[in-house]
């Protein structure tokens, strides 16, 4: 909830503490931000809607996928790597969680409908699921009590305070190195997440989607070398038997969704075998701070 998390915010505008008053944060200069009814609140500043943030549509395929358990494995795995960055916990545990379980925070830096940060919440830790569709944000502020969700431009300086995260955690996102670097503390874990080569294949063929370019890696690279040095990295990889309904899911979740006419895609999804086995297929890389 917003209000687990106000301690690590700060004003996009002047950068100053963030404090909660009824319904709205507040910094010491005036400036105002609404907490939503749904939970979660909206720290993007200026007048220009954001051209890349998923839409309703979007949001809610994604989590149809996701909330089928299409890729149970990968939350699994990440959850296993934040695990073992996160501090050991201190104080009381909380009824019904298992004593000595990790705290410290877990930054979701694109959280989208923070399915994979509720994931890695285990023991005492809290997340901060950040996006910049208000759609995702909605989805994230009920995914898990300890998670707080916020509206935010990742291309921008984050709304938060430097070496606040024990964990950032970046799948299929924006990459913005200088700033992960400054909410990390030291000694904090960035891991990041991203499809590789044949993912969803032969969705991808069949169905004309975009596909995993041959310098994903190089440019993942460039985006966190200056700032960041890769300290692990591992391959997960599995099939998935996928009926017509999670087909049109998985494309309409992604980036190809802003490229595929629905009606046509439809027809090609009904010419699929039913189940279609699907591979996917990601990298998961653990970086610390250079």
């Amino acid at each position: 909830m917003v209000e687990d998390i106000v301690d690590l915010l700060v004003c996009p505008v002047c950068r100053d503490d963030l404090a909660l008053r009824p319904g709205v944060l507040r910094c010491a200069r005036g400036h105002s931000f609404d907490v939503a009814r749904q939970g979660y609140v909206s720290l993007l500043t200026g007048s220009r809607a954001p051209g890349t943030a998923d839409t309703a549509a979007m949001v809610a395929a994604r989590e149809r996928f996701l909330g089928a358990g299409h890729y149970a494995p990968l939350a699994g795995r990440l959850a296993e790597v934040v695990r073992a960055a996160l501090p050991a916990s201190t104080g009381a545990t909380p009824p019904g969680e298992r004593e000595g379980g990790p705290g410290g925070t877990v930054v979701d830096a694109g959280a989208g409908t923070g399915y994979y940060l509720a994931a890695a919440l285990t023991g005492r830790a809290r997340g901060v699921a950040l996006d910049i569709s208000k759609y995702a944000a909605r989805r994230a502020a009920r995914a898990h009590p300890r998670i707080g969700a916020v509206v935010a431009d990742l291309w921008r300086p984050l709304p938060l305070r430097d070496a606040c995260a024990d964990v950032v955690i970046n799948v299929f996102a924006p990459r913005n190195g200088p700033e992960f670097a400054r909410v990390l503390r030291p000694g904090g874990r960035l891991v990041v997440v991203t499809p590789e080569r044949g993912h969803l294949d032969p969705l991808v063929g069949l169905l004309g989607l975009l596909s995993v370019d041959e310098d994903k890696e190089r440019r993942v690279a460039r985006s966190l070398g200056a700032w960041f040095r890769e300290v692990d990295r591992g391959r997960e990889g599995f099939s998935m038997s996928l009926g017509p309904e999670a087909v049109e899911a998985a494309v309409s979740m992604g980036p190809s969704a802003w490229h595929a006419d629905p009606e046509p895609l439809r027809e090609r999804i009904g010419a699929l075998p039913n189940p279609v086995t699907v591979t996917a297929s990601f990298r998961v890389s653990v970086f610390e701070r250079a």
